[in-house]
C-alpha cells in the first residue's frame, strides 16, 4: 500500500459547538455544546459533604501525587485515568445521613470571569447521558440545578441510581430518567425533562456507609441521542487498530477509513487528518514536546491512545 504523508496545515479552527460531544476520557473537558461564551464548561471538579459537617474526600492520583480535596480535577489525572478515577473515602463526622462526595462537570460554565456560580443551559437536545464508568459503590447520576431551585427542594435533584461495578458499565439515560428521590415530599416538584432545560450541573454522586472507601472510574461520557443511534463499535485495550511512532511520523494500522485528530492536554485539536487506503501517516514535526492524545474514529473503529512527543 503506498503512503501519503498528511499535512498538519489542518489546525483545528474554531467554530460553535451544537451538541454534546463524545468524551472519551482522554481531554481535560467535555464540550457540552452549551458554553456560555466564558470557555469554563465541560470541567470536571469535585465535591463533598464537608460543609454540612462531614469529613469525607475524593483522592485522586497521578504518576508523581495524590490530589486530596481539590477542586477541578487535573489534567494528568484524567491521562493517568483513561478518564476521571480515584477513591471516594467517607467519613461521617457530624452529619445525621449517609457521607457522600461526588465529581460533577457544568454544562454551561461559570456565570461571570468574577462570579463562579455555574450558569444555566438547556440540554434538552441531548436526550439524556450516555455514562460508562466503574465503581464499588452503587452511584447516582444527578442534575445540578440553580442555587434557588437546589434549595428549594433540599438536594431532593433529579436523579438515576446506576448499579456498582468493578467492570466497565455502560448506562444510556433519557432525561425521563432522572427522577426526585421517594423520601423527598415538598411541594417543589421537578422531572428530569424539566431540569434538562435549566441545567447547571451533571453530578456522578457516591453516597454510602460511613468509614468506606470506594473505587470509582468514569469513562465515557455522551448523549442519549448519540448512544441510541451510533452503530460504532467502540474498540479500547487491546486491538488490531494501532497509532505508532515513530520519531515525528505517527503511522496508522488495523485502519481502513477513519479520521484522526491529535489534542493537547488543554483539549484543543492541533492536529487532524483522513485515514485511508493512500493516507496511512501524520506528520506531527511542527507540534511541541509534550503529551497528546490521539482519537481514531471511523465505521468499525473508534479509539484514543496516549503518546508523547520528544
Amino acid at each position: 500500500m503506498k503512503k501519503k504523508i498528511l499535512s498538519i496545515a489542518a489546525l483545528c479552527a474554531s467554530s460553535t459547538v451544537l451538541a454534546l460531544e463524545p468524551w472519551y476520557g482522554d481531554t481535560e473537558f467535555i464540550k457540552t455544546g452549551l458554553d456560555n461564551g466564558l470557555e469554563t464548561s465541560g470541567y470536571w471538579y469535585t465535591y463533598n459533604d464537608n460543609k454540612d459537617g462531614g469529613q469525607s474526600k475524593i483522592i485522586l492520583p497521578t504518576q508523581t501525587q495524590a490530589y486530596e480535596g481539590t477542586d477541578y480535577v487535573p489534567s494528568d489525572v484524567i491521562l493517568n485515568c483513561g478518564g476521571v478515577c480515584g477513591d471516594a473515602v467517607l467519613a461521617k463526622g457530624s452529619l445525621t445521613y449517609e457521607p457522600f462526595v461526588g465529581l460533577a462537570f457544568n454544562v454551561a460554565g461559570e456565570s461571570s470571569p468574577t462570579d463562579p456560580t455555574p450558569a444555566l443551559g438547556d440540554a434538552s437536545s441531548w436526550g439524556g447521558i450516555c455514562i460508562t464508568y466503574k465503581s464499588d459503590a452503587a452511584p447516582n447520576l444527578e442534575l445540578g440545578l440553580s442555587k434557588d431551585v437546589d434549595k428549594a427542594i433540599g438536594g431532593a435533584n433529579p436523579a438515576a441510581s446506576l448499579p456498582k461495578s468493578t467492570e466497565p458499565t455502560k448506562k444510556i439515560l433519557a432525561w425521563s430518567d432522572f427522577k426526585q428521590p421517594s423520601w423527598y415530599k415538598g411541594e417543589t416538584k421537578i422531572s428530569g425533562i424539566e431540569a434538562a432545560k435549566q441545567l447547571a450541573s451533571v453530578r456522578f454522586k457516591i453516597q454510602a456507609k460511613n468509614n468506606g472507601t470506594y473505587h470509582f472510574n468514569i469513562i465515557k461520557i455522551d448523549s442519549y441521542k448519540n448512544c441510541q443511534t451510533s452503530n460504532i463499535k467502540t474498540i479500547r485495550g487491546t486491538t488490531a487498530a494501532r497509532a505508532n511512532l515513530f520519531g515525528r511520523i505517527l503511522e496508522f494500522t488495523g485502519i481502513s477509513i477513519a479520521t484522526a485528530e491529535i489534542f493537547n492536554l488543554q483539549g484543543q485539536v492541533v492536529a487532524k487528518g483522513s485515514i485511508d487506503n493512500t493516507a496511512s501517516t501524520l506528520n506531527l514535526a511542527t507540534l511541541d514536546n509534550g503529551i497528546y492524545m490521539v482519537r481514531v474514529a471511523g465505521k468499525n473503529v473508534n479509539f484514543t491512545q496516549k503518546i508523547l512527543l520528544k
